[in-house]
This record gives C-alpha cells, sequence and structure tokens, in this order.
C-alpha cells in the first residue's frame, strides 16, 4: 500500500507531532503509529470506494513500562485460540484485523493472568496474544518458529544479541510440556522490552523468579537501546 509519503517525510511528521506536544526531550513518551487506506464514500469494505489519500494518525503519550513487572515477572494462560495459517492472515502484517490476538486476550483477562499464551495450528507454543515468547532449557534460548507469528522487532534483536554475545539460540517448534520444564521463559515487545515470565497455566517457571539469562539478555537489550538512541534525530535522519 503506497501510504503517499516517503519515510523521510512520516518521520518529519512523527517529530512535528512530538514537538507540538513538549515531548521532543522528555523520556516515557510513547508513539503509535497507524496508517488507514482513507475516508470512504461509503461505510463498505471494498478499497475501491476510497475517497482521496490514506489516512496517517501519529498518537503520542505520556507512558512508560512499569518496573514492577521486569523484576517480578508476568503469569500466562495457554487460550484455545490458535494462531493462523498465512493463508488465512499473513501474521507478518501488523494490521488492526487481529480479532483472534483479541479474543485470546478477553480469555487471558478473564483468567486473570496478564498475557495469553497461543499454538499455532499444529499444536506447537507459537506466540502471546501482543508480545513474543521465548523459553530458556539447559543454558538455550528457544524461540518459536515465525511461520504463525508476528516476527517482531524486539525478537529479532533478542536474537541478534544471543548470537553476538555466544548464547546458544535457535528458532524451534516445541510443546507446552517443554515450556512446564523450562529453566526460564521470557517476552519482547517493544514498549517493555524484555519481560520474565514466571508462571504458565498455574504451573511456576524454574524458580519461580526472573531468570539469570533473562536478566542478562535485559541488560544487553537497554544497552542497544541506549546506543540506538544516543545519536539522536540527527542519526535517525541518516538512515533514511
Amino acid at each position: 500500500m503506497d501510504i503517499g509519503v516517503t519515510p523521510k517525510q512520516l518521520l518529519q511528521m512523527i517529530y512535528t507531532t512530538v514537538d507540538a506536544n513538549g515531548m521532543a526531550t522528555a523520556s516515557g513518551v510513547h508513539i503509535r503509529v497507524m496508517v488507514s487506506r482513507g475516508l470512504k464514500s461509503t461505510p463498505y469494505q471494498n478499497p475501491k470506494v476510497t475517497v482521496g489519500k490514506p489516512t496517517i494518525v501519529v498518537l503520542p503519550e505520556w507512558k512508560e513500562a512499569a518496573s514492577g513487572p521486569k523484576v517480578n515477572g508476568i503469569r500466562l494462560f495457554t487460550v484455545h485460540v490458535r494462531r493462523g495459517s498465512p493463508d488465512v492472515q499473513d501474521p507478518g502484517w501488523n494490521s488492526l484485523s487481529k480479532l483472534n490476538c483479541i479474543s485470546a486476550c478477553i480469555q487471558a483477562n478473564k483468567a486473570g493472568v496478564d498475557e495469553a499464551l497461543m499454538l499455532d495450528p499444529h499444536g506447537f507454543v507459537c506466540t502471546c496474544n501482543s508480545v513474543n515468547f521465548f523459553i530458556v532449557r539447559e543454558g538455550e534460548v528457544w524461540a518459536p518458529r515465525g511461520a504463525y507469528q508476528m516476527r517482531g522487532i524486539t525478537r529479532a534483536n533478542v536474537i541478534k544479541l544471543c548470537q553476538q554475545e555466544g548464547l546458544a539460540v535457535r528458532e524451534c517448534d516445541f510443546y507446552l510440556t517443554q515450556v512446564y520444564g523450562a529453566d526460564e521463559a521470557f517476552v519482547t515487545g517493544t514498549f517493555a522490552g524484555l519481560l520474565p515470565v514466571i508462571e504458565v497455566d498455574g504451573r511456576v517457571i524454574g524458580s519461580g523468579k526472573r531468570g539469570q539469562l533473562t536478566e542478562q539478555l535485559q541488560y544487553l537489550y537497554q544497552q542497544l537501546v541506549d546506543s540506538d538512541v544516543a545519536g539522536g534525530r540527527e542519526a535517525c535522519w541518516s538512515d533514511q
């Protein structure tokens, strides 16, 4: 889809919005960018009735990840809602059409946990409703294969960090029982970074506390983030 602006123009829109809200040099700001096809002449799903250019929404808000879960961890519940195959909905599209993830989230809410753990169409562990999932077994980091999930940027960065630091890491199929017997588990996402998982389906993972490897990866990831933002806007412009 042609959104009608270049990457540099989109970046300028973000900076203009941030500056207008007094957020230029502030910390604790979360920015979400959403793009739709634009206005329609009638409420109908066919893109042919779109009028004009795509609608671009830049939404910055004062929002900072709580520090508690980074140490104390979160709890997951395996839901009945599965991740679909690519011929149903491409999992690589970060679209607003995520009814399966929303249904999974609702079930997790009803179960009184923090996130839903979702299986792929074959019954293997896949991902959570809004973050990516990892386990650690015998010093090796396991990530579910990317075929049925959004291959998140933070997920990719963590895998790369493991490789750079000489930590054993692989993408593979694994079962729920292997999750229950894992030494550690954690999730990754743009907003919170890395969060330890201390419980899945009422079963305590490892010691029930943040694991040593998870803590190490949290430190390495924070270093990566700090290095990335150190160059400021000038570095972002040069990347375009």
